[in-house]
């Protein structure tokens, strides 16, 4: 494909995610203070997107108690720095088992929720964006399912777009982006549609070029996108992502590292992911650019 570059970028910054990193970088923000503030200090440096998990604040662990969600999300509104807040929807889909031998029963260890808990916290906190995970997929991480059926994507997503908030999906694998089509197709994802493309989370789609470009292939041309990748090609993935015509995703949720032997602060990435982003001749857009993009309000208007 002849090269399509993005000459007006958004960034978003995933702040604190919900793997198991809190204990590898004191970078990683637990408490929603830490969340806030970390995520302002992204803002600040340049992304016009905050996408934000909750952790326990005592043992960093991931939760998605919709108290946190709501002191994030007052403290980062409150705050002087302009941004598009993107609250995951992720949570409350993890299944796992006691062994090869007891797959009768879901581990006590797993976190299985209904549809309208899982999304309770964005109909109350009603932020601009939110995620949905648009499949059912093997994760390395602790040997677990995350699970997203059909039937919970379709009430999930209608529970979303009833709440005014716009919908990002997020894509691991090609199959996501074709049932995604469906959800636009039967008016659960309205327009503008807007999809982020997971790369190199195993066991999804694995993030060489060959993959990308069929992912981005597979994205409408009336879609907006994004593109991220961990670890290690996460800087080489804004190159990638904006090239190839699309936004792009840094943040600690991702990648722990500036350099080799250093530890990142999500702004230092989003600085970082300014910097490629300009000298390739591109431009980074505004919170205000991104909401007029998308169609978006600062607090999301109940759907009439």
């Amino acid at each position: 494909m002849p090269l399509a570059i993005n000459r007006e970028v958004f960034i978003t910054c995933a702040i604190t995610g919900s793997g198991g990193t809190q204990d590898r970088s004191p970078h990683v923000p637990r408490s929603p203070a830490q969340i806030a503030e970390s995520a302002i200090a992204a803002a600040q440096a340049g992304a016009a997107v905050v996408h934000c998990h909750v952790r326990d604040p005592e043992t960093g662990k991931a939760a998605r108690d919709p108290a946190l969600y709501r002191e994030v999300t007052e403290r980062i509104r409150d705050s002087a720095t302009d941004v598009v807040l993107n609250l995951t929807a992720g949570m409350g889909g993890d299944l796992l088992f006691d062994g090869t031998e007891a797959m009768g029963r879901p581990s006590p260890r797993s976190d299985m929720a209904g549809a309208a808990e899982r999304v309770a916290h964005v109909v109350e906190c009603r932020p601009e964006i939110c995620t949905l995970d648009c499949g059912t997929m093997n994760f390395n991480e602790a040997d677990y399912v995350m699970v997203n059926t059909p039937g919970m994507l379709r009430d999930m997503g209608a529970r979303m777009r009833d709440s005014g908030v716009r919908i990002e999906i997020e894509a691991f694998d090609t199959g996501h982006l074709w049932f995604a089509k469906e959800l636009v197709k039967e008016g659960i994802i309205p327009a503008p549609v807007l999809v982020q493309l997971c790369m190199g989370v195993p066991w999804g789609a694995p993030d060489d070029l060959n993959t990308f470009l069929a992912m981005v292939n597979n994205v409408p041309a009336d879609w907006h996108w994004s593109a991220f990748s961990i670890g290690r090609h996460q800087m080489p993935y804004v190159a990638a992502a904006v090239l190839a015509g699309g936004n792009v995703r840094v943040g600690l949720e991702d990648n722990l590292w500036l350099d080799k032997g250093v530890l990142a602060t999500n702004a230092q990435l989003v600085e970082r992911a300014v910097s490629i982003i300009s000298n390739l001749g591109a431009r980074v857009i505004t919170p205000a650019e991104v909401r007029a993009k998308l169609g978006l309000e600062k607090r999301a208007p109940v759907a009439k």
